[in-house]
C-alpha cells in the first residue's frame, strides 16, 4: 500500500487512516524511526528497539569484558544463536 503525506513546517507527519488502520497504530504508539539510503522508514517501536545503537553496543562490551574463558569460534558463536532462537520459537508457539 503506498500513501502520500506532507511534512509540517514543525517538522510533523500525519500517517493515513487508511494506513493507521491496516497497522493497528494507535495514538501514542511509539514509532521507530530508521534512516535508509533511499528514505525514512517508520515502523512500530517495541521494548527492544527502544534502545539506542549505543546502548545496545555499550551492553555487549559491557558483557564481553567480563568473559575470562578460552576464545570461542564463530561457528560456536553461530550455533549457540541458532540453538537460542530455537527455543524462544517453541516457547511462543
Amino acid at each position: 500500500m503506498n500513501a502520500f503525506t506532507t511534512l509540517s513546517a514543525k517538522g510533523q507527519v500525519v500517517i493515513p487512516k487508511d494506513v493507521r488502520d491496516s497497522l493497528d497504530l494507535k495514538p501514542g504508539q511509539k514509532l521507530e524511526v530508521i534512516q535508509t539510503g533511499g528514505g525514512v522508514l517508520l515502523r512500530a517501536a517495541t521494548p527492544r528497539s527502544e534502545r539506542t545503537f549505543e546502548e545496545i553496543t555499550a551492553s555487549i562490551r559491557a558483557i564481553t569484558a567480563k568473559y575470562r574463558g578460552p576464545p570461542v569460534s564463530i561457528d560456536d558463536m553461530n550455533e549457540t544463536i541458532n540453538e537460542e532462537y530455537a527455543k524462544r520459537a517453541l516457547r511462543r508457539s
